[in-house]
């Protein structure tokens, strides 16, 4: 059994990271960055899979690396770039390969990224990817054939709490619950009191949530997700404190906000997601100020 779903079963208050693969082979900064701020900080890493649509080295290949370090991987996987048979082809290599978590999403359109020419796939959507996982644990592909060994993966997928109208993600999270998915790891959460809303109209569904906390560089950076990211809203406030933030204090108060909102939804939920987009350095910081740990 992974040790996050061993985590989550024991009702521990779950803490995972994330990291981004380099743009070409050096993975000498992502694993040495990885060692020093998130091993033993974190219950397990997730390896984003080409982030936003940007070519980069593979999760598969970062998380196998991950695991010869003795840090726990979570293997994202998105819809996008696959077709059925590559999409199973790379989960039961995973599981080959000692990776005991994955993490199942859409995808960002290419559109958004730096090879916007070339062509989507999304054969499956997530619910679906959801579902080939739990097929391949029971040891059958999505064809009906029997498999040769089978996995038996800790099965995530993500929700995004502010998106409006919320009952549409309601109603998906439900689908994926249905088809296996054993965890959620949110969309960034900026405003408590949404969250816990969230939180009460699914409280039902009697699965762990880790609240998805991204770290702001800047205030520009709120005002731009605010505008081009679906579901995510940073108050004004937080805006505000970040305007009045000198440039090299930026750091210091990314962490403030981040350990602020961690303690206050830290009673909502089963865990924190913090995605720190480079700024790895910072987490342990965020851990200390949100009294985790």
């Amino acid at each position: 059994m992974s040790k996050l779903k061993e985590a989550f079963k024991a009702g521990k208050f779950v803490v995972t990271g994330e990291i981004a693969p380099a743009k070409g082979t050096n993975t000498s900064k992502v694993l040495e960055e990885s060692k020093k701020y998130l091993k033993d900080k974190v219950c397990a890493v997730n390896v984003t899979d080409n982030q936003s649509s940007v070519m980069r080295l593979g999760s598969l290949a970062v998380c196998h690396l991950l695991a010869d370090e003795g840090i726990e991987p979570v293997f994202q996987l998105t819809c996008r770039d696959r077709n059925r048979l590559a999409l199973q082809s790379d989960i039961i290599s995973a599981w080959t390969m000692g990776i005991e978590n994955i993490l199942c999403l859409t995808g960002d359109h290419v559109s958004l990224g730096d090879h916007a020419e070339s062509k989507p796939v999304f054969d499956l959507d997530s619910v679906q990817l959801v579902k080939a996982v739990s097929g391949l644990n029971e040891g059958f592909d999505l064809a009906g054939h029997e498999l040769d060994g089978k996995p038996d993966f800790f099965c995530g997928a993500v929700v995004t709490p502010e998106f409006e109208p919320v009952d549409m993600q309601i109603m998906k999270m439900k689908k994926k619950i249905d088809v296996g998915a054993e965890f959620f790891q949110t969309q960034a959460i900026y405003e408590p009191g949404n969250f816990q809303k969230f939180m009460d109209k699914t409280a039902g569904f009697k699965v762990p949530v880790s609240a998805g906390i991204v770290v702001l560089k800047s205030a520009g950076m709120a005002k731009y997700m605010n505008k081009n990211v679906a579901g995510v809203f940073v108050p004004d406030g937080i805006i505000k404190e970040m305007e009045e933030t000198k440039k090299e204090d930026r750091r210091k108060k990314a962490v403030e906000i981040s350990a602020r909102i961690i303690r206050e939804i830290k009673p909502m939920c089963q865990g924190v997601h913090i995605m720190a987009l480079g700024w790895d350095d910072v987490v342990p910081d965020i851990l200390a100020q949100a009294e985790i740990g």
